[in-house]
């Protein structure tokens, strides 16, 4: 998939707020600071294009981009932030809950994890509603330059074994390296192509 224009479209909190248009749609999930606004600039080659900050909890709104003009990627809130006020992070689950079963356009979701850490409850939870749901859905493991290559097979097997997914369904990634970048865009076509069929 060759990336040639993105725009910003707009930021919604509810249904109503929705951009009305049909293209295929992939959200992309994430706890704060996981680096899902680094992982969707890295895909759309757009430095600044999604706001990336250095505090956690940042994205609060469902944040939607039309790429090549055919395509639609929504930037969910992260979740999980501890030092965002329990009102705002209470908010956060029903917005997300709400696109997620409400958005037709919508053919599946990546769900990113930092490789440092295990998969906590949000995670589980979000796989169990995606498998319960026949979402399709793809696992990246964020940050992966963090680590040597021997840690990155290491911490790769442990999150593999801890979501029950197999080894080549989850994906490393780095943005720094662009690592992953390829074949994260190869699966979004891939699911296009399926969902086409």
């Amino acid at each position: 998939m060759i990336i040639k224009t993105v725009d910003f479209v707009k930021s919604s909190v509810k249904p109503s707020q929705y951009p009305e248009y049909d293209f295929p749609e992939i959200a992309f999930a994430g706890r704060s600071n996981v680096g899902k606004s680094s992982l969707i600039n890295t895909l759309i080659q757009r430095k600044g294009m999604v706001k990336t900050s250095s505090k956690p909890g940042c994205t609060q709104l469902i944040n939607f981009f039309l790429v090549n003009e055919e395509l639609s990627f929504v930037d969910l809130p992260g979740y999980g932030y501890a030092k965002v006020s329990k009102k705002i992070r209470s908010q956060w689950q029903p917005m997300v809950n709400l696109y997620l079963s409400q958005r037709h356009s919508l053919l599946g979701l990546i769900l990113l994890i930092d490789i440092r850490r295990d998969p906590g409850k949000e995670e589980l939870d979000m796989v169990d509603w995606l498998e319960s749901h026949k979402m399709p859905y793809l696992v990246i493991l964020t940050k992966s330059d963090k680590l040597s290559k021997t840690k990155q097979q290491k911490r790769l097997l442990a999150i593999c074994s801890q979501m029950n997914r197999e080894k080549n369904s989850v994906i490393l990634f780095s943005a720094k390296t662009k690592k992953g970048r390829d074949i994260i865009l190869e699966e979004i076509e891939n699911l296009i192509d399926w969902h086409n069929e």
